[in-house]
């Protein structure tokens, strides 16, 4: 019998579902808010789909992550009825399902016009830019998430207040805390197996019931893949055990913020090995590696709306809570936005850390990747790196970062970076959504304001 990780054809994915004698299987893609949407899908339907796509309702590609529908973007809308989009289905994402025994899960992407404002196929066209100049890259994201004796009836009954984390207090890298809990962590890191997204290191953060996981490298393309399915199963696996999983970039004003870092790599695709690491260069830091770090940093404000695309993104933006605040980099440096992680040419990388849990994991990746091929591409030059705590220093206001959501999606909306690497489509109709996000939360009156306005003003 076929294993679900090696079917790569329409021919071996109707193998493995008549192997196992399925009557139906799951099918998911991923939203702007990189929210995973999908179906159980007949068999007929399935076979059918293969080899000439299905249709699903672009109504997901013109709504935010409650349902609500865009009112300012192009691509779809009232204007538009809201057609059906052609999807085509992925017979190589074939995987099992943890807690569904027997089960398959395929991934599907949108197609044609579609195609344009599609999270991973905008990924996958930046990876094509790279294959172009000669790199092949390679991909890791960690995520810290907080966990809660919490369900989605009991936290709503709550209002979101008074939730109870999993354990109380601060205590990272605890082995007292993962070892009462190893069942649990025992379920994630089986679940990790069974879906192909391999957990390399999983452990306590700190604060009460957070924790951080490390997904094993991959090409990008995987990387976020597994990614994406990672978020969405944490969540489910969650539930199952009557607990509830945030990935927001911070739900406490108490406690530190959840990132989402990722670490990026580039191989030459010509068999020469890491195009990052050069062992007489200073750090191992090639002229490749250089040029990457530099296009980063100088878009880093024109791009930080894929890699914080909510309004609570920009809460965990503040100085001593381990964000950055400026697009900084560093050797070795957790300060900094940048992280470059010295080593040999299979560990020479540079880490992400701006990038925060709620992001979506292909539009995170790809901001992180173009913005880097563009400063290949353009030959550009970093600043000079920052030693010591990043916090405390001056930095040129060329590399201060917008610090609401409405002013990222300004400055992503007016990059010619952006639109050269990423489509114009893509750009208007991302940042439309992110400019609808800020109007949605304006709409809102906070705790805050009641306390601070309601009777003294």
């Amino acid at each position: 019998m076929i294993n679900p990780r090696d079917v790569r054809t329409v021919e071996e994915a109707r193998q493995i579902v008549e192997e196992r004698g399925l009557t139906h299987v799951k099918i998911g893609l991923f939203d702007n808010d990189g929210v995973m949407l999908g179906k159980y899908m007949s068999k007929s339907k399935f076979f059918s789909s293969l080899e000439n796509g299905f249709a699903f309702c672009d109504v997901i590609l013109g709504w935010d992550s409650k349902d609500q529908l865009y009112d300012n973007v192009k691509y779809t809308g009232w204007h538009t009825g809201y057609p059906d989009a052609p999807v085509r289905i992925l017979p190589d994402s074939c995987r099992e399902i943890h807690a569904e025994p027997n089960m398959l899960l395929f991934m599907a992407e949108f197609d044609k016009q579609a195609e344009a404002v599609c999270p991973r196929g905008t990924l996958r066209r930046v990876i094509e830019k790279c294959n172009e100049l000669g790199f092949e890259p390679y991909a890791a994201l960690e995520y810290e998430f907080f966990l809660f004796n919490e369900t989605p009836k009991s936290a709503r009954e709550k209002g979101f207040r008074d939730l109870e984390p999993i354990t109380p207090d601060w205590f990272g890298y605890s082995i007292i805390r993962n070892s009462v809990h190893s069942d649990l962590y025992h379920q994630i890191l089986a679940m990790g197996e069974t879906m192909d997204f391999p957990i390399e290191g999983i452990h306590t953060e700190t604060g009460p019931g957070v924790i951080e996981a490390a997904i094993a490298v991959d090409k990008a393309a995987n990387a976020a893949d597994k990614a994406a399915l990672f978020k969405t199963f944490l969540k489910v696996l969650a539930q199952k055990n009557e607990m509830m999983a945030t990935f927001m970039a911070k739900w406490s004003a108490d406690y530190p913020g959840q990132s989402g870092h990722i670490h990026i790599s580039l191989q030459n695709t010509d068999g020469g090995g890491s195009a990052f690491f050069d062992q007489n260069k200073e750090h191992g830091i090639s002229a490749v590696q250089r040029h990457f770090i530099a296009g980063q940093q100088k878009l880093m404000p024109e791009f930080l709306a894929m890699l914080s695309p909510t309004v609570n993104s920009y809460t965990r933006l503040i100085p001593g809570f381990w964000a950055p605040t400026d697009a900084t980099w560093g050797v070795e440096n957790r300060t900094t936005a940048l992280r470059v992680i010295p080593g040999s040419a299979k560990s020479q990388r540079v880490e992400y850390r701006l990038g925060s849990a709620d992001a979506n994991p292909y539009l995170a990746l790809a901001a992180a990747l173009a913005s880097g091929l563009y400063g290949i591409i353009n030959k550009w030059e970093p600043e000079p790196q920052v030693k010591g705590n990043a916090y405390e220093q001056q930095h040129s206001s060329e590399l201060a970062l917008p610090r609401t959501l409405w002013d990222s999606a300004q400055r992503f909306k007016s990059s010619n970076a952006a639109r050269e690497m990423l489509g114009s489509e893509f750009v208007e109709h991302y940042a439309a959504s992110r400019e609808w996000e800020e109007r949605e939360f304006r709409k809102h009156i906070t705790d805050w304001e009641m306390d601070r306005y309601f009777e003294i003003v």
